[in-house]
C-alpha cells in the first residue's frame, strides 16, 4: 500500500473534511494587533500556504484554529459548527468547554518544534490521544500507530524514544501523532524550520502525500516556497494581521502585486 492509499484510509475513512471560516477575527496581545478583521474562507479539502514576515499573525491564525488562543472578537467555524461559540435561539453565545473539545477533536496540529512526550516511545506518542481522548483499546491505538508510522517511513523506530530520533524522524512522528485521531483540518506550523536542510525534503515528502490523497483541509505556515507553489491550491499573502494579497501560488510567487509581497519574497530568496 503506498504512503498515499495509508493517508486515504486512515483519515477519509470515517470523516470528511472540514471547512475552515473565520468572520471579523481580531486577536492582540497588549497594543500589538496580530489578526485584524479577518475574513478567511478555507474550503473543505483546500490546502492553503500562510506566508508573511515574523510578526505578521499568520501563526497566529494557526493558534486560534486550534484554541490554544481565543480571539478577542469573530467568530471561526469548522465546518459547519462554531468553534466558540453555541447558538442560542437566533444568536450565539460564548461556547462553554465541552463544546468547543468536541469541535477542537477535528482539528490537528503540528508543531515547529515536535512535541513529543520524551518518556515515550514513537508508538506510545501516537497512540496516547486515541486511547485517552477517543477511547480505543490498546491493540486498537497500536494497530493505527503501526500503520501510521510504516506511513511516514518510520515502522523500524516503533520503540524508540524521540531522544533516538532524528529531527527529521521527530517532525514524522509528530505529524503520524496528529493523523492518528482522523483530524478533518489539519494545521502545520512551520514543520521544517527547526530542521537541518538535509533532513527538510523527508518531512515534506510526507506532507505531499497527506496533500495529494485530497481528502483533509490543510493550513500552512511555510518559508519553503518551493514546496508552497508545488502542493497548495491557494497562497496568502499576511501582514499587519491582514491578508494582503492572496491567489494561486504561481501567480503570487512569480507576480506578487503589493510591494510589501515583493520586499518579502525577495528577501526570502536573497537567503
Amino acid at each position: 500500500m503506498s504512503a498515499s492509499e495509508t493517508t486515504a484510509s486512515v483519515t477519509a475513512a470515517d470523516k470528511s473534511a472540514a471547512g475552515v471560516t473565520f468572520r471579523n477575527v481580531n486577536k492582540a496581545f497588549g497594543t500589538n494587533v496580530v489578526l485584524r478583521d479577518l475574513d478567511l474562507d478555507v474550503a473543505p479539502g483546500e490546502k492553503v500556504v500562510i506566508i508573511g514576515p515574523s510578526g505578521s499573525g499568520k501563526t497566529t491564525i494557526l493558534r486560534v484554529t486550534m484554541t490554544l488562543e481565543r480571539p478577542d472578537s469573530g467568530t471561526v467555524k469548522i465546518g459547519d459548527r462554531h468553534l466558540y461559540h453555541e447558538p442560542h435561539g437566533d444568536k450565539l453565545r460564548p461556547a462553554g468547554e465541552k463544546h468547543v473539545s468536541e469541535v477542537r477533536s477535528d482539528i490537528g496540529m503540528v508543531f515547529q518544534h515536535f512535541n513529543l512526550f520524551p518518556h515515550m516511545t514513537a508508538l506510545e506518542n501516537i497512540m496516547l490521544a486515541p486511547m485517552k481522548v477517543h477511547g480505543k483499546s490498546r491493540d486498537e491505538a497500536s494497530e493505527k500507530g503501526m500503520r501510521l508510522l510504516d506511513q511516514v517511513g518510520l515502522a523500524h523506530a516503533a520503540n524508540q524514544t524521540p531522544g533516538q530520533l532524528s529531527g527529521g524522524q521527530k517532525q514524522r512522528v509528530a505529524i503520524a501523532r496528529s493523523l492518528a485521531c482522523e483530524p478533518r483540518v489539519m494545521l502545520f506550523d512551520e514543520v521544517t524550520s527547526a530542521l537541518d536542510p538535509e533532513l527538510v525534503g523527508e518531512v515534506l515528502n510526507v506532507l505531499r502525500d497527506i496533500a495529494e490523497e485530497g481528502n483533509t483541509t490543510m493550513l500552512l505556515v511555510t518559508h519553503e516556497m518551493g514546496f508552497a507553489r508545488e502542493m497548495a491550491d491557494r497562497l496568502l499573502m499576511f501582514d499587519g494581521g491582514q491578508i494582503i494579497e492572496e491567489g494561486r501560488p504561481a501567480d503570487v510567487l512569480d507576480n506578487p502585486r503589493h510591494e510589501r509581497t515583493q520586499a518579502f519574497l525577495g528577501a526570502v530568496k536573497g537567503h
